[in-house]
């Protein structure tokens, strides 16, 4: 189930960077003059924006849904505790080192004066 839920949501992640590349912003009137092709497209002038609009805003919708739901599948699949109790939990069980651990001594250099 959480594999069909990962593929619609990187598909829905594709369609909306598609949808918003492919619109146009609120200053392409000027681009369109300059040869963009906004007036000749398949949906017409207005058309075109609507459309895409009311797709981009399925598909984020879609990829919210999924993000909300692969978050629940994630912390259900988790359990309920905390990586920062678990990691203190097994600092505290690590054993402690040896205060009384013996050192290696240093051999003794002479110091002969010249």
């Amino acid at each position: 189930m959480e594999k069909i839920v990962l593929v619609v949501h990187v598909l829905a992640a594709l369609g909306v960077i598609g949808l918003v590349l492919l619109q146009h912003g609120k200053g392409a009137d000027m681009g369109a003059s300059f040869g963009s092709g906004a007036s000749g497209s398949l949906f017409g002038v207005s058309g075109s924006s609507n459309f895409m609009s009311r797709a981009t805003a399925v598909f984020v919708m879609i990829f919210f849904t999924t993000s909300l739901t692969l978050a629940y599948m994630a912390s259900d699949r988790a359990g309920s505790g905390s990586v920062v109790k678990a990691h203190a939990q097994q600092t505290e069980t690590a054993p402690a080192a040896k205060a009384d651990a013996v050192k290696p001594e240093m051999p003794a250099t002479e110091v002969v004066p010249k």
